[in-house]
């Protein structure tokens, strides 16, 4: 799998690939998949999961190998207070003849079956939480029963989420749309004094009592009471991953680093531990964009940045691939509650990039309305004008603010001598104190008076 997917697994998960000689029986694998799991057990593992056969459909579709009776897998919780490299050494011991040849272990970091299943975007996966293990999959077994018939749906399994089990039910997103199980689009909203009602695409209608239009960039709820246009700025994000071994050491800095120039900027940051380096860089591009994400071209990136200074430079040469997005956002909006209906994050406030909010302020924005929702005892009209009223102003100042810092980054001519003399020699205290605007909101005085 492409590295730049991985997400950050749980250190504390020993996986033990069984793999015996080809032809064995389903119930001599499984014999000696118990014995891996009880010399686990015996050394004080818990909740182990453990499947035998073939592998998922999601890791067939990221390229693994599909399994067969003769192979199985577990994945083992390291006990508390036990090193996961010490414990699996001491299972390989536990199980020496296994571990001559047939059973491999590896942390869950290091692991195929630690990492993320099939591209972003090519498959949608449900989590189930409960309390025990055991609860969760039973809810996610009457999911799957509901679903019968998805040529895709994957075995369960459980991930070990930190906080409580978890059990993800993963389907493949093309399949979904093929049966009509999703990518169904709202078409029209009406209202009445009691609730709402959204009519979608396909001739369906959905009944609440109130509406919250969660439905980002390019959101339907706000076309149908807002029908504003996007402002696609003309600005153009590049971003790649590069592994640490291939990242300059002299620029292996743990902080979120810019180099800013004429009419572009360039951003790296470590990953996962300091193990990969994120690379991302701005332009203004120099033809008529539209609002889209594809698949971007080095030689591209290499023509905007032929003046730079080779130390910045550099880094774009680095990255196998890139993606590219042509970014956009919209105008302020005094107004984006309507009657029994709201909007959220993207859909109310969509912003470029330049101060790395966006993600935030849908999440201010979900705080800010639980609060109203609390204050209100569950009225949703008096709620939705709240949470307005109080989030209006400060998301309207970030989506400006963001537009005014890029134009700071990408000065040039005269504009950089004055960003350059505005910067030069300001304490870190002073920084502090002009974005303590941003950075210092708190639950505690969300709502407006």
């Amino acid at each position: 799998l492409p590295r730049e997917i991985l997400p950050r697994v749980d250190e504390g998960i020993a996986v033990a690939y069984l793999k015996l000689p080809e032809g064995t029986a389903l119930e001599e694998t499984g014999r000696q998949a118990q014995r891996v799991e009880a010399a686990a057990t015996a050394l004080g593992a818990v909740g182990i999961y453990s499947r035998i056969g073939v592998a998922t459909d999601e890791e067939v579709l990221a390229g693994a190998d599909p399994g067969t009776s003769a192979s199985a897998q577990l994945l083992i919780p390291v006990p508390g207070g036990k090193g996961a490299a010490a414990f699996a050494e001491k299972l390989r011991h536990a199980v020496p003849d296994l571990a001559q040849g047939s059973l491999a272990i590896d942390l869950a970091g290091q692991s195929e079956f630690g990492s993320l299943i099939g591209r972003e975007g090519r498959l949608v996966r449900i989590e189930v939480a409960a309390p025990k293990l055991a609860e969760a999959a039973q809810w996610a077994e009457k999911l799957r029963a509901s679903l019968t018939g998805l040529p895709s749906l994957s075995d369960v399994r459980d991930a070990y989420a930190s906080t409580q089990p978890t059990v993800e039910v993963t389907l493949d997103r093309s399949q979904m749309a093929r049966l009509n199980v999703t990518s169904t689009q709202v078409a029209h909203i009406e209202q009445d004094d009691a609730g709402v009602t959204v009519h979608d695409a396909k001739g369906g209608s959905h009944r609440g009592i109130a509406l919250i239009g969660a439905d980002g960039v390019k959101s339907a709820v706000r076309q149908q009471y807002v029908g504003d246009a996007a402002r696609v700025s003309g600005h153009v994000v590049y971003r790649a991953v590069v592994e640490k071994d291939a990242f300059p050491a002299d620029l292996q800095w743990n902080a979120a680093s810019i180099w800013v120039g004429p009419d572009c900027h360039l951003v790296h940051y470590p990953l996962r531990g300091g193990r990969q380096y994120n690379v991302v860089v701005t332009f203004h591009s120099r033809e008529v964009e539209e609002w889209s994400v594809t698949d971007g071209s080095r030689e591209e990136v290499q023509s905007y940045f032929e003046g730079i200074c080779p130390r910045a430079r550099q880094l774009i040469e680095l990255p196998n691939n890139w993606r590219r997005w042509a970014t956009a956002d919209r105008d302020p909006i005094a107004t984006w509650t309507f009657g029994r209906a709201t909007l959220l994050g993207d859909a109310a406030h969509p912003m470029l990039q330049y101060l790395a909010q966006g993600a935030c302020m849908a999440m201010e924005d979900g705080v800010t309305l639980g609060e109203a929702l609390r204050v209100h005892d569950g009225d949703f009209a008096k709620t939705f004008v709240l949470y307005e009223r109080s989030r209006v102003a400060r998301t309207a100042r970030v989506v400006l603010s963001a537009r005014e810092m890029g134009r700071i980054y990408h000065a040039k001519g005269v504009e950089r001598l004055v960003r350059n003399d505005l910067w030069k020699d300001r304490t870190p205290e002073r920084f502090y104190d002009a974005v303590e605007w941003l950075y210092g909101w708190r639950v505690e005085n969300c709502l407006a008076v």
